[in-house]
């Protein structure tokens, strides 16, 4: 595909480092290889991850485990000492458990889906934008969830996590728009990954990992620096 420069599209991050979390899991390895595939440097973050795991000489793993704000920090810090810059940080981590209605919801629940959907992406932020404020740019994108504005019984705990990672999104968005930075979400529907097609009775409804992958490097890009604090659905056929 190219551009209206004559330029391929797969260029459009050339020189950007990206940090990404989640780095291999269901959505993770799209993300990560739609970002290679477009000219990125990607660290790649994940609690087992390791630089075998992608082919491309631009991939460097960085293992951690970002339910603390020390462990972020550390993560954060590692990846500016090594290549000087975080362009953008895409926090694709996250997860599910539910199934109960908020009366019968107990509190490992809920601690859980608040440090994978929301208390890791705090801390993350927190320790990014020094950064990115110093070097006067950036763009800070995470995963959320339709979910997040549309809730499902029985998922209170899910929906609530992804709803403030989207309200702290738009937070970073409007706290650091004065300093070129960018912040955005996507809410993907039910997307078609090997534990979602196991139990799906139409895996042709399901969104395509790729799809949402492509929309995250165009987030990134330089072409999409004046969209920020949006929450970007991404339904597919499940649009109702």
């Amino acid at each position: 595909m190219q551009n209206l420069e004559g330029r391929s599209l797969m260029q459009t991050l050339e020189g950007k480092i990206a940090l990404i979390t989640g780095a291999k899991g269901g959505l993770g390895s799209h993300v990560t290889e739609a970002f290679l595939a477009a000219g990125a440097q990607v660290v790649g973050s994940s609690r087992s991850i390791q630089s075998s795991d992608f082919s491309s000489p631009r991939f460097t793993a960085m293992a951690a485990e970002l339910t603390s704000g020390a462990a972020a920090r550390k993560l954060v810090d590692g990846v500016v000492a090594r290549f000087e810059r975080i362009d953008a940080l895409v926090h694709v981590m996250g997860g599910f458990a539910g199934g109960k209605s908020v009366a019968e919801t107990d509190d490992a629940t809920l601690e859980t889906m608040l440090d994978l959907n929301y208390r890791a992406a705090f801390f993350l932020a927190r320790a990014v934008v020094p950064h990115m404020r110093r070097q006067g740019s950036g763009r800070i994108l995470a995963v959320a969830s339709r979910q997040a504005v549309e809730a499902m019984a029985g998922t209170g705990a899910y929906n609530a996590s992804k709803a403030a990672l989207v309200a702290l999104v738009r937070t970073l968005a409007l706290e650091n728009k004065d300093r070129g930075i960018s912040a955005n979400t996507v809410l993907p529907g039910t997307m078609d990954t090997p534990a979602n097609r196991a139990w799906a009775t139409d895996p042709s409804g399901l969104v395509d990992p790729a799809q949402v992958a492509a929309l995250l490097v165009h987030l990134a890009s330089d072409a999409a620096a004046h969209i920020s604090g949006a929450a970007i659905p991404v339904y597919g056929s499940q649009l109702t």
